[in-house]
């Protein structure tokens, strides 16, 4: 489900060209340069005229035609030696002016131009390759630092994925998303709002300081332009940068909160509006590829509102089909003990009638009429029994901890109880209890070898405990075609748990919790 994205400054940073020109800044700031050294330096010199030679003043201004090459580059510089060079006709060349009379003189002159531009190429290519080495360090070190948030995004994302696979509650998954985004978006608060039918919306997730103004749980009505409001009504990501005039009683917690800037983006969950997340700071802008970037994290929390939505559906398809194949097992149970089981009963009474009024004379037809009754007397028995087994009519009427000591005196080894429940449950709930109960006595009866079991049957806040023992030879796979396969669909589509220990010459024990209120 995650989609990997260009780094959250690629679209506005891009790598400087190597062959970058100087700037038309850089080239005023040289120009400029050269006009206010060039005439301070001749000022200078001209009050050593009578100590420093021509060679030392064309020195003097090789350095200022070599400053102006550092700041501008190589035309500014070639203008400042040229500059420079009539400078030093005028004013420290005889005869005063910018005729040269010595042919010297102007073989100098001409020198220094070509030195002060051979000298500005290469001191303008040196502050050239400078600058372009700084701006390339420069795009290094921004690559680097987007790689390391991209790198944070993507884990981040990864571990909410796992939480999403391993099917946690979408509480958790909500907490942790809105913890995650929170961190990587550098938000100052995180909030995941589900719409509710009636417009309003209820917080499922609130990190940050804000928490005790935006609890969990609580609802709100929104209003454009919060960014929320507008990300709920258009189905696309919003943000709000100004929250001074925006009305209702959730954007007046925002500016308590002294939130200036916040973001929102949808959560779509099987082609429905689901909600929506939004991150806010107290900074003035988020940056401008924030609802880009929280694109994964809505994907997640779909992902994990529509796992939450099957997996509720697929517990209450099991728990309906349990219901009805236990109204099934109730109803059968009822039509034999008040129908075929009543007019066999009526059917044995008119037989020892009968067998009542044969003459005496007549032995041998009141000894066939004895059999008949005894075996309908056997047959009555067995029909009980199936009846018991297909659903045992004392847990209707007496309720679980009475058909838990049925079932144990009927056992065929001595079973220890340890009841601590007073009061009636659930049908389903005690109808899977019995159930389990049975099926484990039937198992340590034929395979456990055990001389004893333990059954204890008690409630802990707001479930229900059952365990049952032995002290046999352990040992058994719950896959392996032992019955305990249906328990545990039974139980867990009660939304319940059970769990079979069973090590060799350990005997086994099963432990289920039942929950006695509804998911």
């Amino acid at each position: 489900m995650q989609t990997v994205r260009p780094g959250p400054a690629a679209n506005r940073r891009r790598l400087p060209a190597l062959g970058a020109g100087v700037s038309l800044r850089r080239r005023l700031a040289a120009a400029l340069t050269g006009l206010v050294v060039l005439p301070l330096l001749t000022l200078g010199l001209a009050q050593l005229r009578g100590i420093l030679n021509l060679p030392s003043q064309m020195l003097f201004y090789l350095l200022a035609v070599v400053a102006v090459a550092l700041v501008g580059g190589l035309g500014p510089a070639l203008a400042a030696a040229v500059g420079a060079a009539l400078l030093l006709a005028y004013y420290f060349i005889p005869p005063d002016s910018f005729a040269v009379a010595n042919l010297n003189d102007a073989v100098a002159l001409v020198a220094f131009v070509l030195v002060a531009g051979a000298v500005s190429t290469v001191v303008g290519l040196a502050a050239r390759r400078t600058r372009e080495a700084e701006m390339l360090a420069a795009a290094n070190a921004a690559s680097r630092e987007d790689l390391r948030v991209l790198a944070d995004e993507q884990a981040a994302l990864r571990r909410v994925a796992t939480l999403v696979a391993r099917g946690l509650p979408p509480a958790e998954v909500f907490a942790a998303v809105a913890q995650e985004a929170s961190s990587v978006l550098g938000a100052d608060g995180t909030v995941i709002v589900r719409r509710d039918p009636d417009g309003a919306v209820a917080l499922v997730a609130s990190v940050g300081a804000h928490r005790a103004e935006l609890p969990v749980g609580s609802r709100w009505k929104l209003e454009p332009p919060v960014a929320v409001a507008v990300a709920l009504r258009t189905g696309r990501p919003a943000r709000c940068d100004d929250y001074r005039h925006a009305p209702g009683d959730y954007a007046e917690a925002v500016r308590r909160m002294g939130f200036r800037s916040s973001v929102a983006a949808p959560i779509v969950v099987e082609g429905r509006l689901w909600g929506a997340i939004a991150i806010g700071t107290r900074r003035a802008h988020l940056p401008a590829d924030t609802e880009e970037r929280m694109a994964g994290f809505t994907e997640l929390v779909g992902t994990a509102v529509a796992n939450a939505d099957s997996r509720a559906e697929l517990t209450a398809s099991r728990a309906r089909i349990v219901a009805a194949a236990d109204d099934a097992r109730r109803r059968i149970e009822r039509d034999l003990h008040d129908g075929t089981q009543q007019r066999l009963v009526a059917l044995g009474l008119t037989l020892r009638l009968a067998q009542a009024t044969v003459p005496a004379g007549l032995p041998e037809l009141q000894t066939q009429i004895a059999q008949v009754a005894d075996e309908l007397d056997g047959v009555i028995e067995e029909l009980r029994e199936i009846a018991r087994g297909i659903h045992p009519g004392i847990l209707s009427e007496g309720g679980l901890g009475p058909a838990l000591r049925t079932l144990a005196r009927r056992a065929a080894l001595p079973v220890e109880l340890d009841i601590h429940i007073d009061s009636r449950h659930a049908d389903r709930i005690e109808v899977a209890a019995y159930y389990v109960a049975s099926e484990a006595l039937t198992n340590t009866i034929k395979h456990a070898r055990a001389s004893h079991a333990h059954i204890t049957l008690e409630q802990r806040d707001a479930l229900l405990h059952l365990s049952i023992r032995d002290d046999g030879a352990g040992g058994a796979d719950p896959a392996a075609g032992s019955g305990l396969v249906g328990l545990r669909d039974r139980v867990e589509a009660l939304g319940g748990a059970i769990g079979v220990t069973s090590r060799p010459g350990e005997g086994t024990a099963i432990v289920v919790e039942l929950p006695l209120q509804p998911d």
